[in-house]
């Protein structure tokens, strides 16, 4: 995915296809690799499948907030010329486009969202990561998995890496904070646009029962599960994924 990368002004990004633009948001710890299996599949589908690089690590640190990289993704939708757009996130990336849901509801003209944070307090993991500890590194990555073989190596050491990078570390943690005070189960029965939810049954980070809650208060939403699968089912499932998504996307005309 790499050699796909765009880099114009102050963003980096990748783009696929031609069509409705669908903007895919990484969560934290994720590369744009993570959404390999959805960008190679819905271009030939007529959608533009967009991939901004979010600022994780690069915004100062009083302003690394989940409101900050909303404001950061409607710059790149304003910076593209974008409108009507498909948001798809997943963990932190899925509250990040909840929130810019929130905030620019006209620009959006769906929402999915896959093993999202924004309700659930350990959505970003628990306790404070040991660094140093490879092993126990290498663990918490396979626990984010059903499929513990889904965590190969090049994933165990891009975590690694953040967490004993010492600002990395403490820009995560001032993003779970963030997420934990963006929680939004007050605004989203407020949100009318159209949600699909996808879910892995097996999700230890954000459990079947905050799937369950954000379907029941997002208005318009529709909430489907994926056997076998954890914490992104994108990654560990991606043909059910894309023949989800695609048959939602086709019942409402999108």
């Amino acid at each position: 995915m790499e050699e796909h990368i765009i880099e114009e002004g102050k963003y980096r990004y990748i783009e696929m296809g031609e069509g409705t633009p669908m903007i895919i948001l990484h969560g934290l710890m994720g590369g744009l690799s993570n959404f390999q299996g959805v960008s190679e599949y819905f271009p030939a589908q007529g959608y533009k499948v967009l991939i901004p690089e979010l600022p994780i690590y690069d915004m100062p640190l009083l302003k690394t907030t989940v409101k900050n990289f909303a404001k950061f993704l409607e710059e790149f939708i304003e910076f593209k010329g974008l409108k009507d757009v498909i948001l798809l996130g997943n963990s932190l990336g899925g509250h990040i486009g909840l929130l810019h849901t929130k905030m620019f509801p006209k620009m959006v003209k769906a929402l999915v969202i896959t093993g999202s944070s924004g309700l659930y307090e350990s959505a970003m993991g628990d306790g404070y990561p040991k660094r140093g500890d490879y092993e126990f590194i290498k663990k918490k990555a396979q626990d984010v998995f059903y499929d513990p073989e889904v965590a190969t190596k090049e994933i165990v050491d891009e975590v690694f890496a953040t967490v004993n990078d010492r600002m990395k570390l403490v820009k995560t943690l001032a993003i779970a904070k963030s997420a934990i005070r963006h929680n939004m189960s007050k605004d989203l029965p407020h949100m009318k646009t159209p949600t699909c939810i996808i879910w892995g049954e097996n999700d230890t980070v954000t459990p079947p029962n905050v799937a369950k809650e954000f379907h029941e208060l997002l208005p318009d939403s529709d909430l489907f599960w994926i056997e076998k699968c954890g914490h992104a089912p994108m990654m560990e499932h991606p043909e059910d994924f894309n023949r989800i998504l695609e048959a939602w996307l086709k019942k409402r005309g999108f």
